[in-house]
């Protein structure tokens, strides 16, 4: 049985980014500013995550119903990922991280699902953390996908392989910023006994000290996964 106490194993985290167009409508700006800034978010949280314990983290950066945005907001996150990727690959490689992206890649734009393929096989290496992001993402999709692909005899262990597609570990913490307080079909059977932590910062606004407080607060609980409490 896990318990909080017991540091030895790397975590794996989860964190629902959201709040960036409202973080740039309260000050004046187009959301597309948000969004860039969402970016920077990323590179902050990403090279501090492996200081908190975190092995995995998976950034939601956009859902599969979020393309009933509008184009030209669908497009410019597009583009920014398209950045994001020609930008920091090479950092992520020196920083020893391990690039995977999850969801549908057959909705994206021309080009990107290449840049896509060849920015994991550069960071392919990385042991110091595997950042993983979820795009055109459905929680619901990937389990319905992994059903399809599952035969009778198929285990839970067999199974999680097929939902999760690149390996990963079952999530601990589900982090949620701009105060929102649902998983929005994010990594559903991954989190069937993960902590959940809500905080009203923005995601533009979230560093360092934002992802130790909920590390903190996650540390604080005993989990117990449908078990007894461990005697002190």
């Amino acid at each position: 049985m896990q318990s909080t106490s017991d540091q030895s194993e790397k975590l794996h985290v989860g964190l629902i980014m959201d709040g960036n167009g409202r973080w740039a409508n309260a000050r004046g700006l187009p959301r597309g500013v948000g969004h860039e800034a969402g970016v920077a978010t990323v590179r902050r949280v990403a090279r501090a995550a492996p200081a908190e314990g975190i092995g995995t983290l998976t950034l939601y950066a956009f859902s599969s119903d979020n393309w009933r945005r509008p184009p030209t907001e669908v497009a410019g996150l597009m583009a920014l990922l398209r950045l994001y990727l020609t930008r920091e690959v090479e950092l992520l490689r020196r920083d020893g991280v391990r690039l995977t992206v999850i969801g549908r890649r057959d909705r994206l734009p021309p080009g990107l699902a290449e840049a896509i393929t060849a920015a994991e096989a550069a960071t392919r290496d990385g042991t110091r953390l595997h950042l993983r992001i979820a795009l055109d993402y459905s929680a619901r999709d990937a389990i319905l996908s992994a059903a399809r692909a599952a035969d009778p005899g198929i285990t839970r262990e067999a199974f999680d392989r097929l939902v999760t597609g690149d390996g990963a570990p079952p999530v601990d913490l589900v982090i949620r910023t701009s105060g929102e307080q649902r998983l929005s079909d994010f990594l559903l059977w991954e989190s069937a006994y993960a902590e959940l932590h809500f905080t009203p910062c923005p995601w533009p606004d979230f560093g360092e000290a934002e992802l130790s407080a909920a590390m903190t607060a996650f540390r604080s609980r005993q989990r117990r996964f449908g078990g007894l409490p461990t005697a002190a």
